[in-house]
């Protein structure tokens, strides 16, 4: 899916999932009503956020939410290349140890 703010493009080939854009409290909502699709077709999940732009702590709630569906539904979820400014945040809130990275 697209919109101003980002695009979230599936590759299930890959069992992956590739953001660009925002990751902040403009796209947020609208990004958390796509996932549930998401989380639906594809385990395990690797979510690409090499294209993230800018991020700030409400795209960092969107990941932790998306650790507890995951673990929820016995799922395996991991993040790739997790902007600085995300991982900044991270740790600042002693979050980093929860976010499965590779």
């Amino acid at each position: 899916m697209m919109s101003d703010l980002y695009s979230l493009v599936v590759d299930k080939s890959n069992k992956s999932v590739h953001i660009t854009g925002e990751l902040s409290f403009a796209s947020v909502n609208a990004l958390l009503c796509e996932s549930d699709k998401i989380f639906a077709t594809i385990s395990p999940l690797t979510i690409d956020l090499s294209a993230v732009e800018r991020s700030d702590s409400a795209g960092l709630a969107l990941l932790i939410h998306w650790i507890r569906k995951a673990k929820q539904q016995q799922q395996v979820i991991h993040f790739q290349s997790m902007p600085k400014s995300m991982m900044m945040i991270a740790k600042a809130s002693n979050l980093d140890s929860l976010i499965p990275t590779q």
